[in-house]
């Protein structure tokens, strides 16, 4: 009798111990931090993108371009004599709807040092009251040419600082990062729609809560300019009072899904260039 008590016991003694090992569930509050990342990855990667197209614009030697059906204006300048640098300003107005269905306003800034193809070439990127969809997008972000590594593919330094998203209720989202982009496709055409990278490296900052996150890529997320969000990848997440997770952005497909994992839980949520909270305003 007591045998058969004590493994009954020695039983049970597994079954909590195996159910306490469990990870959590992905809950609201690990989906509103997912949302929260995402989105600003997806701010910041836009801003990117109107870099490169007015990098290409500025190294024609054209003064000005429209895209996009007249939005923006891109109007470039040489501070200077010499061709380099070169000052770019991308302005969107008072508020207009382009690439992607978006609304922007305000003004994009640009300083570009040298040729971006030369190795030590710097490009900073600041904003002048920039709105997208209603939320203001602040920080600073310095671009440098590495030059190439050891696969030959053209490596750029990326730094945002003082990175900030502020939404109509005044709650804001904080970011900054240091990161590499590695150009894989596109990088030596006139053609920015056709450029593909690789993104490492880590970011920090504070979400909606105002609660702290650490994030690192465990896998390289791949950037392509003609999608509208990243398409692989994965980023893991450390935020303060939450269990860690995953984000994975998926397998290639130019969409706008991605898959929170924590164990062997898994949601999936929608990728937006807007804040779910603030649906109602968009």
């Amino acid at each position: 009798m007591k045998i058969k008590t004590l493994i009954l016991f020695t039983a049970l003694t597994g079954l909590i111990m195996t159910s306490c090992s469990k990870s959590d569930p992905i809950d609201t509050k690990s989906t509103d931090a997912a949302d929260d990342v995402a989105l600003s990855e997806a701010l910041y990667d836009d801003a990117f993108a109107s870099l490169e197209i007015a990098t290409v614009f500025a190294e024609a030697g054209k003064k000005s371009a429209y895209v996009l059906d007249s939005c923006p204006l891109i109007t470039i300048n040489s501070p200077g004599d010499e061709f380099f640098p070169r000052n770019i300003v991308i302005d969107y107005g008072t508020g207009c709807t382009g690439l992607f269905d978006i609304e922007r306003s305000g003004k994009i800034l640009i300083t570009l040092s040298g040729p971006r193809g030369t190795t030590g070439t710097e490009r900073v990127l600041t904003f002048d009251n920039y709105y997208v969809n209603g939320a203001k997008v602040e920080g600073t972000f310095s671009i440098e040419n590495l030059g190439p590594n050891n696969n030959q593919n053209v490596v750029f330094g990326v730094s945002l600082a003082g990175g900030k998203i502020t939404f109509p209720d005044s709650k804001v989202i904080t970011r900054e990062f240091t990161r590499q982009r590695e150009y894989i496709a596109g990088y030596g055409t006139w053609n920015p729609w056709d450029d593909r990278c690789l993104i490492t490296g880590m970011s920090a900052g504070t979400n909606l809560d105002g609660k702290t996150f650490a994030l690192t890529i465990t896998s390289p997320l791949e950037w392509t300019a003609a999608c509208r969000f990243l398409v692989t990848g994965t980023i893991g997440f450390d935020v303060e009072g939450i269990e860690p997770f995953v984000l994975d952005y998926g397998t290639g497909e130019c969409d706008a899904l991605a898959t929170l994992s924590r164990g062997d839980e898994t949601r999936e949520i929608t990728l937006r260039y807007w804040h779910p909270k603030y649906q109602g305003n968009q």
